[in-house]
């Protein structure tokens, strides 16, 4: 190959190799779990680097039957929470991958 020729070979091979450390990153994602909370901890939400919710505690103290919507807005904030966390840590270990974008390897 003649200097300043693309060498197309190198570029597949970087694809592939970036291609693999992005399935290794994702499945260690799909195995991590993160925990939200809301209300000093009354509602716990718990999801995976995925977005599945695998967990959700509420704390009898903040069950009141008289007063559901609370709860509600509690369970809705701490999964949010949970759920930003988790978003974070995607962008933390992707980086640009998991902006959907090769890096600037083309440009």
């Amino acid at each position: 190959m003649q200097p300043g020729q693309f060498d197309m070979q190198a570029l597949l091979q970087q694809a592939q190799n970036m291609q693999q450390q992005m399935a290794e990153a994702q499945q260690q994602l799909a195995e991590t779990e993160i925990t939200g909370n809301a209300g000093n901890d009354l509602v716990k939400a718990t999801v995976t680097g995925g977005g599945e919710l695998v967990s959700l505690t509420i704390d009898p103290k903040i069950v009141d039957p008289e007063d559901v919507d609370t709860l509600q807005d509690l369970v809705i904030a701490a999964i949010k929470d949970a759920n930003t966390k988790a978003q974070q840590l995607v962008e933390q270990k992707l980086g640009p991958l998991a902006q959907g974008g090769l890096g600037g390897l083309l440009g």
